[in-house]
């Protein structure tokens, strides 16, 4: 799956514009960022099958901070070695409470855990946000999984899927539309010593045959989960689980609002600060949903 990468350019910039700028980018498709207010400027990448030029010009002309002016430019990405580009740029461990560590076949001297996960990242966006991610890793922690059947929607390199039969789920199918993260997975899977999860390749309407299961797990975008909430519910087994990420704080209320339209209950919701943005509201999210 190609990738571009946007380079924007807002005059005056300032933190507040990056942090504005990246999250009305993220509801039009791009899913990862790199700031830098010394250098006024913003990277965002996005995938190229879902890119629309026209919804990205019509961002910049009507950004909501009138005395910014934004310039920017489109590439294509070249494939890379991205183990290397990880490493080069010290990408570290993830520990999340003690318990689960998630780290590449690169690291040395890596925190003891009770879960230990290797992944090899093959692509750019391995991991993905590791605060949504961590958001989800928390809660499965705290979850009862032994002889429950999970789906990994939007799975990437299938950490969830992962520590969800680490921790005694019966099987897990992990889905994502990207090929590389269904190639990524595969190896993860295998380099674990992991079995009884199956990974394909599409999206949503991929679950019209599968399932049921009893947890839902989606760590993927606000706009994307308001669009197929309807299709994992449909999936969900009585008195069955969702777990959504990949969200803001301020996204609550209306991702709310369409599952309990859609006849789920809302059992409460965590948040985690995002270290990018020292805006309160842009603090990343997690959802949990009863059927």
């Amino acid at each position: 799956m190609k990738y571009l990468e946007y380079i924007f350019t807002p005059t005056p910039c300032s933190q507040t514009a990056l942090d504005l700028l990246s999250g009305l980018l993220a509801d039009v498709g791009f899913e990862s960022f790199v700031s830098d207010e010394a250098d006024a400027h913003l990277a965002a990448y996005i995938r190229q099958d879902l890119c629309d030029p026209a919804a990205i010009e019509a961002l910049v002309v009507a950004f909501p901070m009138s005395e910014v002016a934004i310039a920017y430019t489109a590439s294509e990405m070249a494939d890379k070695d991205w183990n290397e580009e990880w490493e080069k740029n010290f990408f570290q461990p993830i520990v999340v409470g003690g318990e689960c560590v998630v780290h590449s076949t690169f690291h040395h001297d890596v925190p003891q855990c009770p879960y230990d996960i290797v992944i090899n990242p093959q692509m750019a966006f391995g991991t993905g946000h590791h605060e949504t991610t961590g958001l989800i890793i928390e809660q499965l922690l705290q979850t009862d999984l032994a002889q429950k059947s999970v789906l990994d929607m939007g799975c990437g390199t299938s950490i969830l899927a992962i520590l969800a039969r680490m921790r005694g789920a019966a099987t897990c199918m992990a889905i994502d539309i990207d090929e590389w993260c269904v190639r990524n997975s595969l190896e993860n899977i295998l380099l674990n010593g992991i079995d009884a999860i199956t990974v394909l390749q599409g999206d949503a309407f991929t679950l019209a045959d599968k399932g049921p299961f009893d947890l839902i797990i989606a760590n993927i975008n606000r706009n994307i989960l308001l669009a197929d909430l309807r299709h994992y519910h449909r999936r969900l087994n009585p008195n069955g689980e969702i777990l959504l990420s990949g969200f803001y704080a301020a996204d609550i209320p209306l991702l709310r609002a369409e599952a309990e339209r859609l006849g789920l209950h809302y059992v409460g919701s965590r948040t985690k600060p995002n270290r990018h943005s020292a805006n309160p509201s842009d603090a990343w999210a997690m959802m949990r949903l009863l059927g």
